[in-house]
């Protein structure tokens, strides 16, 4: 912990201590470090690990009447053995079908009667059910949750039935060109039959095959208490917190008290590893044509974490970025461009995107690697890096202040990087990059080997629509000849999804 200072914390008259770092140790029960007692900027952060290895961490927030609650477990798609692949997505919704007290229409009447709000959500390295309720409703939410993620049934009609929904929601997925560039960009940058490469939601050869069996063993496996980090933020009581925490999973019969850590951090088991990237083509009968370049990026606990936002943002992060202001205001090549990346325990990747027409693909990716190395070569301004830092901090702060923003702050603080860091360091740090850092970063990057990713129609009929002069057929046109009905006509289904 930096920077400590002691206080009081009005809503139990107990120490609590301010901070700008603090890192989020594993341990048993009541060990050194473990339990936390923090406050920022009026805020009152707690953190308990509980027999179990089950993590309690809770904000309360003083005048908030809402209470956003999170389950979150270090499980996703990545964690998936052979003949399981789609389980987690799988899971992740069979929670809501029902357990041995409640069917799946009384779970959603739960959260109805109150006005609250619940979901899941699924990705490569963590799972997590949530909902934002009225504070007074939260115990109540809380019972429903937990209820879900320690019971459920994983009823064989359900499965079957479910399974047709996922089924139509990868088929949904597909329809899309740009889901299928997604999926597509990760088989790229991190390989076709890796763990981060596949689809968070599986195919549907997958999906189709895989038994309840498969299901319910990856459940058995991956969801326990020393898994389990439960987040609160809002108008909450720790202490309450950590009570009905205790009693539901007693009820749900798991350990609550054996002395066990929780299991390790996925950045603490994973070695960082370099990326071997490479091309991806995918001919799809669309009117426009979704291009990404790739290459290496940063794993999530790298230190360069900040000169990362900064650069993706000033090379595409909005309409002030180089990107926009080359490819789409200055050239008119592309309506939408951007930049981004994606970070991982022991890995991670670099994105340029630009949706254009086919026979633009090539200039638009000049262009963009043009860019790229220009801020490799040449720096940033001081006009950008002032630009950028008010950009990131205004996403920051107004982003970051509603209760379910909070809640998933805490939660990916336990499963994802082992610490948090306070608002108020959060926005140092970034003040803190110079232009010289992101330069060396970009150099960095730019000397990675690339690769190109490209979802689009074939391309002699690209090349047919521009010696016609016409470009794409407009979606007016096409319904004007009967065949378009508003939609895209040359959509066509296949398996891809990026949950």
């Amino acid at each position: 912990m930096t920077n400590p200072s002691s206080s009081t914390d009005s809503s139990s008259g107990t120490s609590a201590t301010s901070y700008s770092e603090v890192d989020l140790a594993r341990g048993t029960a009541g060990a050194p470090g473990t339990e936390l007692h923090l406050t920022d900027d009026g805020a009152t952060l707690r953190r308990s690990i509980l027999p179990g290895g089950v993590r309690v961490i809770t904000e309360s927030v003083p005048g908030l009447r809402s209470t956003s609650l999170g389950m979150w477990f270090g499980v996703g798609s990545r964690d998936e053995v052979a003949g399981q692949e789609g389980s987690t997505h799988f899971l992740e919704h069979l929670m809501f079908k029902g357990t041995a007290t409640r069917s799946a229409r009384e779970i959603a009447e739960a959260f109805d009667f109150i006005g609250g709000e619940s979901n899941a959500a699924t990705s490569k390295e963590h799972t997590s059910y949530y909902a934002r309720v009225q504070g007074a409703d939260a115990m109540e939410a809380f019972d429903v949750l937990t209820d879900m993620v320690t019971s459920s049934s994983l009823d064989p009609a359900e499965v079957e039935t479910e399974r047709g929904v996922i089924v139509s929601e990868l088929a949904d997925a597909a329809d899309d060109p740009v889901d299928v560039a997604q999926e597509a960009f990760a088989r790229a940058a991190f390989g076709d039959d890796t763990p981060l490469g596949r689809p968070i939601g599986g195919t549907y050869e997958t999906v189709t095959a895989v038994p309840r069996e498969a299901v319910w063993e990856h459940y058995q496996r991956t969801y326990a208490s020393d898994s389990l980090v439960v987040a609160v933020a809002g108008a909450v009581d720790h202490d309450q917190v950590v009570e009905r925490v205790t009693a539901d999973l007693a009820a749900a019969g798991w350990d609550t008290t054996a002395a066990v850590p929780p299991r390790p951090r996925r950045f603490e088991t994973e070695p960082d590893a370099d990326l071997t990237v490479h091309d991806v083509r995918i001919e799809r009968d669309c009117e426009q044509s979704h291009v990404y370049l790739t290459c290496q990026g940063i794993p999530v606990r790298d230190e360069r974490r900040w000169a990362m936002s900064v650069l993706t943002t000033i090379l595409g992060g909005g309409m002030s970025s180089r990107l926009f202001q080359e490819v789409r205001e200055k050239r008119g090549l592309a309506y939408t461009t951007y930049a981004f990346d994606a970070s991982y325990a022991g890995a991670g990747a670099l994105g340029l995107y630009a949706g254009c027409a086919p026979e633009a693909v090539d200039e638009v990716c000049a262009v963009m690697v043009g860019e790229f190395e220009r801020l490799a070569a040449d720096g940033v301004t001081d006009r950008e890096l002032a630009r950028v830092r008010g950009q990131i901090r205004g996403a920051m702060v107004l982003g970051g202040e509603d209760s379910l923003a909070r809640m998933g702050r805490l939660g990916r603080g336990e499963v994802v990087t082992g610490r948090l860091r306070s608002m108020e360091e959060n926005l140092r740090l970034l003040d803190a990059v110079t232009g010289e850092e992101v330069r060396e970063l970009a150099e960095w990057l730019v000397s990675q080997e690339r690769a190109r990713v490209l979802v689009g129609p074939p391309v002699w009929e690209a090349l047919d629509r521009s010696r016609s002069g016409s470009g794409p057929i407009s979606r007016r046109k096409r319904t004007d000849l009967g065949e378009g009905r508003g939609l895209n006509p040359f959509s066509t289904p296949g398996t891809d999804h990026l949950g």
